[in-house]
């Protein structure tokens, strides 16, 4: 399984000094980040939005992609087209994939106020965009002749929601998604918000029969419902009903579980072993990640090595946070206590069932089997903070050395190699307030 990078994050090019400059920056840093072993990006919104101080969340011209002077400028807050396809560009020569953040519920900027007629209301909802594209009107938005159904969400921030069952709309996100896929050669979606819209919008964008250098193309597509696991998982029913179950979504009931396992005092570790997240009965359609853009006040402040020690070992497909990675400096190279040692057990040995070895409130040990290429792994997680724990443990692998591959803590001393009996047992260990990956190796 790959690993994805949330290539931003909020307000990322005013803190960085990179305003309009952010297609540029990710391009001179593409090199490093392949050689990483991230093996796609999650960009932002590419839009022209109400504002070009704008990340992009509140679409005003779709089609303006940094090329036309409206909203206070030129440049969108990370540069223009011409930028952005360099980017890509760069992106696929070193063999990463590119996906595109998706707003297609709320709009704003409006250059109008109008008067809908199905209940009274004024609202902001003519738009004259310069790009000549996709210009709205009140029928464009709910409440609409072709859809009065108002969805959870409508009256976020204010903004007019487009009515996806206008062919007007209908029409004009096929466009746009063309765009992406077939002329800017953008790898796959992420889709912002979808509680704010049916299911079958996504679907059918989904299942587009793009092309791309005359072959068929399908994208890769995950959306963001921020809710409980029965919530998630019902969205995915009802949205692959459309699709080859090919759609997935972030995974936020696990998230929240490695917030508590990294801020909360004696956390139990047994909660990591239930089904209450999405990657436990649905791996090939979860993505799990850390943290995110929108966690402002809400981010994991402690030890947040041990959520990226956890999904980067786990099932499901993880995603790195740009902020933890650079800003938070966890990528630590070159060593084997940061995020670029556990992608690359990720990449080489974190394949194959994952099994739980054992699990009391301190202690957690889980192994993955392999599968072809990737050799499989013993995980150690352990909570106490003040002394290394393991215990012993029956693995797969009977006489088999394991050497530390990657490991932190709040202590990040070597730990000793491992070799299991006859039947396979073994003790291992891990740091404190830290975790150990152990992986299979010659004698």
């Amino acid at each position: 399984m790959a690993v994805m990078m949330q290539a931003f994050y909020w307000d990322a090019p005013i803190h960085e000094n990179k305003a309009g400059e952010w297609w540029n920056h990710l391009r001179e840093l593409t090199p490093q980040l392949a050689d990483s072993g991230i093996n796609a990006l999650w960009l932002p919104p590419i839009s022209k939005a109400a504002d070009i101080k704008s990340n992009g969340y509140d679409p005003y011209d779709y089609f303006d992609l940094g090329d036309f002077d409206q909203k206070g400028g030129v440049k969108t807050l990370y540069g223009n087209r011409a930028e952005l396809e360099a980017l890509i560009k760069t992106i696929h020569d070193h063999k990463i994939g590119a996906y595109a953040d998706m707003v297609i519920n709320h709009n704003s900027g409006a250059d109008g106020e109008e008067l809908n007629p199905l209940d009274g209301q004024k609202r902001w909802t003519k738009f004259t965009p310069k790009s000549g594209k996709f210009p709205r009107d009140w029928n464009c938005f709910h409440p609409s002749r072709y859809e009065q159904v108002m969805m959870e969400g409508e009256n976020f921030a204010g903004f007019p929601h487009l009515c996806h069952r206008n062919p007007r709309v209908y029409e004009a996100m096929y466009e746009y998604s063309r765009l992406l896929i077939e002329e800017l050669k953008f790898d796959g979606f992420r889709f912002d918000f979808v509680k704010g819209y049916e299911p079958w919008m996504i679907g059918l964008l989904a299942k587009y029969r793009y092309e791309r250098d005359g072959k068929d193309f399908v994208p890769f597509v995950v959306g963001e419902h921020w809710s409980s696991k029965e919530e998630i998982g019902g969205w995915l029913e009802r949205v692959n009903r459309h699709t080859d179950s090919q759609i997935a979504a972030f995974d936020f009931p696990l998230r929240y579980k490695l917030k508590d396992l990294c801020d909360t005092l004696q956390y139990d570790l047994r909660n990591l072993t239930d089904d209450g997240a999405v990657v436990t009965k649905r791996p090939f359609n979860a993505v799990t990640f850390v943290d995110n853009h929108d966690m402002g006040g809400g981010e994991i402040i402690n030890d947040k090595m041990l959520a990226y020690s956890f999904i980067l070992v786990n099932e499901g497909y993880p995603c790195i946070f740009w902020y933890d990675y650079f800003n938070h400096g966890l990528a630590r190279p070159q060593t084997p206590n940061g995020i670029d040692a556990l992608i690359d057990v990720h990449h080489r040995y974190a394949g194959g069932d994952a099994s739980i070895l054992h699990a009391d409130p301190d202690l957690y040990i889980l192994q993955r089997g392999g599968f072809e290429q990737q050799q499989g792994l013993v995980y150690v997680l352990n909570n106490l903070g003040d002394k290394w724990s393991g215990t012993q443990v029956k693995t797969r692998w009977p006489n088999q050395k394991f050497r530390p591959l990657a490991w932190d803590g709040h202590d990040i001393a070597h730990p000793d190699e491992r070799y299991t009996d006859e039947e396979g047992q073994a003790e291992f260990p891990a740091p404190p307030r830290g975790y150990c990956v152990y992986v299979p190796v010659e004698d």
